[in-house]
């Protein structure tokens, strides 16, 4: 394993639940891989190692706000996507 495998960003799971969440008939999987993309390029980088140890530490207030900005920043990357779509 590089050192590179081992960290992520925690936002990854949030923005990519988001973006579950946010999925409407008819998004491509390229479009939706692009608004994950704008939408994490929205938001502060949180490394961990280990998810355990960044469950453990988070207030859950603390993940409350982490899950609104990520849904704010989906919100958000779907329509700046949508509105850059060349198809």
């Amino acid at each position: 394993m590089s050192l590179r495998d081992a960290i992520d960003n925690f936002y990854e799971g949030l923005v990519a639940e988001a973006v579950e969440l946010s999925r409407e008939q008819g998004d491509g999987e390229d479009f939706l891989a692009d608004v994950m993309c704008v939408a994490l390029n929205r938001l502060p980088s949180r490394y961990y190692r280990f998810a355990i140890d960044m469950r453990f530490y988070l207030a859950d207030q603390e993940l409350l706000e982490m899950k609104e900005k990520a849904r704010v920043a989906v919100t958000e990357a779907r329509a700046f996507v949508g509105s850059h779509n060349r198809d």
